[in-house]
């Protein structure tokens, strides 16, 4: 395992609303700069978006991804957004060969640019744009277990220095964002706690914590809380690769839902 190999996992807010100073997103934003600050500079990036789905796992491999603005309704200059960080074709064919070694697929784009499950949380965390990003896709099949195996092939990354992000969002009820009924925060609170438990205590053996990962869908209010998993799977890659409790977990409030940043430093699992 790469020790030199820091995991995260953010719940990135609604579009591009945290870069547009927008206070549903203050303390997201705030919890961002934050964690950032704790994480040792990294030399490279891989970001795991739940914006990006393909048919097999994909990695971006071009040398200057541009930006897919993968929203819409919101003001002009959400469309001038700009984060011109280089992409990392070596990192990228590392990535697919990790997989493919485990037996699973994985195939490079040389053509996609990042989205904002991307490029949003990194203008935060990075502003200056000059750390060199890779971007992995989830499985379209959106199975939980074929993620953790994901995080687990991506043990084999070596070299440099780098950050591993999964970009989702701990709560991703759409609806659920509009209204503030003491059932539904209710319900919201409950799924964190299971979810926080999962992630964090060290009492737990690992084939207990894989197990609840992949078996999601039993946590209380799970499918409430997640009527589609795709923003709930990149904690999934990031738990295998971790293969641990984890060493920080921060709730922040995001348009008045509770939601979770997880932090694995250092990685040392074997």
């Amino acid at each position: 395992m790469n020790s030199s190999l820091d995991i995260v996992f953010i719940s990135h807010g609604g579009g591009p609303l945290p870069l547009l100073g927008d206070p549903g997103h203050a303390d997201m934003v705030a919890g961002l700069g934050k964690l950032a600050g704790q994480l040792r500079r990294p030399e490279a990036i891989v970001l795991i978006s739940a914006h990006w789905e393909e048919a097999e796992p994909t990695v971006t491999a071009g040398t200057t991804p541009g930006l897919i603005y993968d929203y819409y309704g919101f003001p002009p200059e959400s469309y001038a957004i700009e984060y011109p960080c280089p992409g990392e074709p070596a990192l990228a064919k590392q990535i697919q060969q990790a997989l493919q070694n485990a037996g699973l697929p994985c195939r490079q784009d040389a053509r996609r640019g990042f989205d904002h499950g991307m490029f949003v949380p990194l203008k935060i965390m990075y502003p200056g744009a000059g750390i060199p990003c890779v971007q992995l896709s989830l499985a379209g099949h959106l199975d939980a277990g074929f993620h953790l195996a994901m995080g687990e092939a991506l043990r084999a990354l070596e070299g440099q220095r780098l950050l591993v992000i999964g970009s989702g969002f701990s709560f991703h009820n759409m609806r659920e964002f509009f209204t503030s009924s003491p059932e539904a925060n209710d319900k919201n609170h409950a799924f964190e706690r299971w979810l926080t438990q999962t992630c964090c205590d060290a009492s737990l053996s690992e084939a207990e914590r894989r197990h609840r990962l992949q078996h999601w869908e039993q946590a209380p209010h799970a499918r409430f809380c997640h009527p589609r998993e795709e923003h709930l799977l990149p904690l999934q890659v990031c738990a295998g690769l971790a293969g641990r409790a984890c060493d920080q977990h921060q709730s922040v409030n995001i348009l008045g839902k509770e939601s979770g940043f997880f932090c694995w430093q250092g990685n040392t699992a074997e």
